[in-house]
């Protein structure tokens, strides 16, 4: 496993991550092996190295996706990602690195699973939106965040108001924006809105084929989000 922490990406981003993908799906790494798997996962996200961190998530949502998940796992990939500062998608030397993305993957695993409760997930995805930064979002880690964000928001059960009560504060804190310059992260925030509202209309997959499923309350979601966005029109 040391491998995925490697700062070569042509250590940690072909070989070694393709067939841990392959084993997992397929079995070959059996229960006992994915829960140490994963408490291994769940220790980098306090692991120095930026390269180790973020692909704990990949790995993460690879075994949360074949149903295990402990709830401390959920615990340390909350605080990791709230407050990751490192948001860069690529270095030049690192190559993908990709924080938010690779943390929206695995946050809209775990909105799948029955057994969590959806509405902190949203509400850590407004926080991960919210926090200060000047990393413009350029790998498309806002269609990734929207995606795992409209996952989450197909839960059966979400009522309207669970659906949408995340969006309170981000509207609140986008307001001062009506005018003026805009900051890296309220654009970042602002272009997620965008795609969550695409995906609230039509649907959206886990798999990138997959027949998209309808969000429990996308009309309450694109109206909500419409309402958060409209201000900010020219």
């Amino acid at each position: 496993m040391d491998a995925l922490g490697d700062p070569d990406p042509e250590v940690r981003d072909s070989y070694p991550y393709a067939v841990l993908d392959t084993w997992i799906r397929r079995g070959v790494i059996d229960g006992d092996r994915r829960l140490a798997l994963g408490d291994l996962m769940a220790e980098r996200f306090t692991d120095p190295r930026i390269q180790a961190r973020t692909f704990a998530p990949l790995v993460l949502k690879m075994i949360v996706s074949q149903g295990c998940l402990r709830p401390e796992w959920l615990g340390a990939f909350a605080a990791w990602y709230r407050s990751e500062t490192d948001l860069r998608g690529r270095d030049d030397k690192l190559r993908w690195l990709h924080a938010v993305a690779h943390g929206a993957d695995l946050l809209g695993a775990c909105g799948l699973r029955a057994e969590v409760d959806p509405e902190p997930l949203l509400g850590l995805a407004a926080e991960r939106l919210l926090a200060t930064t000047d990393y413009l979002f350029a790998e498309r880690e806002d269609d990734r965040l929207a995606k795992a964000v409209a996952l989450v928001l197909t839960r059966p059960g979400l009522t309207p108001d669970r659906s949408t009560a995340w969006l309170s504060e981000i509207g609140a804190a986008l307001a001062p924006y009506e005018r003026g310059p805009m900051p890296a992260w309220a654009s970042n925030t602002v272009r997620t809105l965008r795609a969550l509202y695409v995906l609230a209309d039509l649907g959206v997959s886990a798999d990138r084929d997959g027949h998209p499923l309808p969000l429990s309350c996308g009309n309450a979601v694109r109206s909500q989000v419409a309402a958060v966005l409209r201000p900010l029109l020219p």
